[in-house]
């Protein structure tokens, strides 16, 4: 799967999730559905974008190697 086709899933998933969002604030009787979906597509954008972009950043630690002697 290219980077292109993934990041057209992340935003499909992502406009789901504001989709079951702003159901959840109607008031419907399908609320325990609606929860589900919204878990399962939170799952899937976790698990996507695991794989688009396979860094991370530690923002809790202290900056070191080279990085701490940029500035």
């Amino acid at each position: 799967m290219t980077t292109d086709e993934k990041l057209a899933r992340l935003r499909a998933h992502r406009n789901n999730v504001h989709r079951y969002r702003r159901l959840l604030s109607t008031r419907l009787s399908e609320r325990e559905f609606l929860m589900k979906r919204l878990s399962e597509e939170q799952i899937a954008i976790d698990a996507l974008s695991t794989t688009t972009f396979p860094f991370s950043l530690n923002l809790d630690g202290p900056i070191t190697g080279a990085a701490s002697r940029v500035a």
